[in-house]
């Protein structure tokens, strides 16, 4: 009988703890999107308005790396510009499907130091959505983004990197 209790609490607690490690993901995921927790930043295209900060500019670099999966040249326009906190800027990346078929990729952001994901928002942005290519495609893919004007003064330099991924479809 004594017996039989253990070997119960023991079946709970082991189903208990594999349904945590199920809901661990998602729940991170909330959390990094909320904090920006991980250089994470937010998921959506914002509103914004302008509002300069004059006198301040701040150094914004651009990264780009590909899955070693991924069959994709993959690069920004630019590596780098100086920007004035509150005024909305464009730049773009440079994408290849080196196929000889369709490929769908999704691209993941994310913006260093950390603590300043939440100041960077992105207003439109090839990461949004998922991106098909056509057997050896190119293409340029736009982002329009702001610093937010309330980004901490001790912070100069951000750096906005993309991560590309090819979708199985």
């Amino acid at each position: 009988m004594r017996d039989t209790r253990l070997t119960v609490k023991l079946a709970v607690l082991a189903v208990a703890m594999f349904g945590f490690g199920f809901a661990l993901v998602p729940i991170y995921d909330v959390f990094c999107d909320l904090t920006g927790f991980g250089g994470r930043t937010a998921s959506g295209a914002q509103t914004v308005v302008e509002q300069p900060v004059a006198g301040r500019s701040v150094r914004l670099e651009f990264l780009a790396s590909v899955d070693r999966r991924a069959p994709f040249e993959f690069s920004p326009t630019t590596g780098s510009m100086e920007v004035q906190p509150g005024r909305i800027y464009e730049t773009a990346y440079f994408a290849k499907n080196l196929r000889d078929s369709r490929v769908v990729s999704q691209s993941v952001p994310s913006v260093a130091p950390g603590t300043a994901a939440e100041y960077l928002k992105k207003i439109e942005c090839f990461c949004f959505t998922e991106q098909a290519f056509d057997p050896n495609e190119s293409r340029e893919m736009g982002v329009t983004f702001m610093v937010d004007p309330e980004l901490p003064a001790n912070i100069d330099t951000l750096t906005l990197s993309y991560a590309l991924f090819a979708l199985e479809k």
